[in-house]
């Protein structure tokens, strides 16, 4: 997570704060140039496309450069803070020699006669080490890879670094060795991902004009440079390739006064990914039933009197969520998944259930973890936290993966029910109603019940029309007749 560019400034990176996350956003810094953090302190708060995540520093020492402002989505790996250890000398004498890949050789040779030793991992500080020899012209002695690794970073061209990769080593140095040149330059600076993509696109990083950090390639750096490149290797007429590159322009205009144009990011980004992804490769099924729940509604309101449940959230959904897990239980080959590499159904003999939840950054499906294992004051208590922590934009990136089933409440909204769709991976989605007082025929009579209906979408590859109805019925006969949580449990 951190590098030494020297040996008392410390360069804090983006880390992976999910599992396979590639950047994220920062939202909110805590601290400025010129403060003083500690290992563990919280420096700054970002958004990744799951969720809003804090991050603390690992060491002490003072705030030396913040590299992105608020607002800045930034990728994992790359440097966002840069902390001096304490007592470390000022900021003037704090340039590190790796700082850019080609270092000016004015700069350089300036920094020597004040007695600056930069330190190398593995090759000491001995003054023959770091004394630089006068140029000569093509012939260039290297008696030690101390001199040899700091003339190189100091960025020496022309004819005193030319030779080496040029000349055989069996030979003499050429008497005009200046074309061999270029091939000494350092390698390019980019990260793996940012690698990967020139390697896709067909990108020589090496004609690539870096824009980040450090002289850092970027993906917007690879992308402005693909048309060139590309063009080149088109085996048709070169005129043809302007054409195609005005084409978008006319879509760029929209009335401003009248349009908000919002970018597509963070939480919102990854939702509607998923849900793309989810709606065209699982088949989806919707079964609904509308059910009598007075005798549940009671159940809750005795419930809130009980000792047990003391300063626990009691509500409808605890029970709903109970019913459903009594009825994965009795039905367990609905709590599966679909694994398309190996072309297997993946039997889960835990249930992770997920509570769909609205926030101000989208919304989200936290789950709560062995939630069949759970007695129903501890179901109770989960869900408080994981309500609770949703709604302050607290929830991590664990909590939302490797959920089985989910339960989504669109009846806080008033709205009767909806067709689900499916988290992926996850074999069913249950979607619950507004309960309302509706007549209903009790016992030959019409009187007012409280109803609601129920929604369960399914994955056809894994759950047969059979099984989602013994599922869905399960559930709405544990909601008509609360104690069947005790029959059936």
């Amino acid at each position: 997570m951190t590098t030494m560019t020297e040996a008392s400034v410390r360069e804090f990176k983006m880390p992976d704060v999910g599992e396979g996350l590639t950047e994220a956003e920062i939202l909110k810094w805590y601290v400025q140039v010129g403060d003083t953090v500690t290992d563990g302190q919280v420096v700054c708060e970002v958004e990744t496309a799951k969720a809003a995540v804090e991050l603390p520093i690992p060491y002490d020492g003072v705030v030396r450069a913040l590299h992105f402002p608020e607002g800045t989505t930034v990728d994992v790996g790359t440097a966002i803070i840069a902390v001096a250890a304490p007592g470390a000398a000022p900021a003037e004498a704090e340039v590190p020699a790796q700082a850019a890949p080609a270092a000016e050789p004015q700069q350089a040779e300036e920094a020597e006669p004040q007695g600056r030793q930069p330190v190398l991992v593995g090759y000491g500080v001995s003054t023959s080490a770091t004394k630089r020899r006068p140029r000569k012209g093509p012939e260039v002695a290297v008696p030690q890879a101390g001199t040899a690794l700091q003339s190189e970073l100091n960025g020496h061209g022309g004819q005193a670094a030319a030779p080496a990769p040029a000349a055989p080593a069996s030979a003499p140095a050429p008497a005009a060795p200046a074309p061999a040149a270029p091939v000494s330059k350092e390698r390019p600076l980019a990260k793996p991902p940012v690698r990967k993509l020139a390697k896709d696109l067909g990108v020589d990083l090496s004609t690539v004009i870096p824009s980040g950090p450090d002289g850092i390639i970027t993906r917007e750096d690879v992308h402005a440079a693909a048309p060139a490149t590309a063009a080149p290797q088109a085996p048709g007429p070169v005129v043809a390739q302007p054409a195609p590159q005005p084409a978008p322009a006319p879509a760029q205009s929209y009335d401003t006064a009248r349009e908000t144009r919002v970018p597509v990011k963070g939480v919102r980004k990854a939702t509607a990914a998923a849900m793309v992804g989810s709606a065209f490769t699982a088949p989806h099924v919707t079964e609904f039933v509308t059910v009598d729940v007075t005798r549940t509604m009671r159940l809750v309101e005795e419930l809130k009197q009980d000792k047990e449940f003391a300063g626990l959230r009691v509500n409808p959904l605890l029970l709903i969520a109970k019913a459903l897990l009594v009825a994965i239980k009795r039905n367990p080959d609905v709590n599966a998944s679909w694994d398309e590499a190996n072309q297997e159904i993946v039997l889960k003999h835990y249930v992770n259930l997920g509570i769909a939840a609205a926030t101000p950054r989208g919304l989200i499906v936290p789950n709560i973890k062995d939630a069949h294992a759970k007695t129903l004051p501890q179901l109770a208590e989960s869900l408080g936290e994981l309500v609770s922590t949703a709604r302050e934009g607290r929830t991590s990136p664990s909590a939302m993966q490797g959920g089985t089933v989910t339960i989504t409440n669109v009846g806080v909204f008033g709205v009767d029910t909806g067709t689900p769709i499916l988290n992926p991976g996850e074999s069913a989605i249950l979607a619950v109603g507004a309960i309302k007082l509706q007549p209903w025929v009790h016992k030959g009579k019409v009187k007012p019940r409280q109803v609601t209906t129920l929604a369960l979408s399914f994955d056809h590859r894994l759950v047969d029309g059979e099984l989602g109805s013994k599922v869905l019925a399960d559930v709405a006969a544990i909601l008509e007749q609360p104690k069947r949580l005790i029959s059936w449990a």
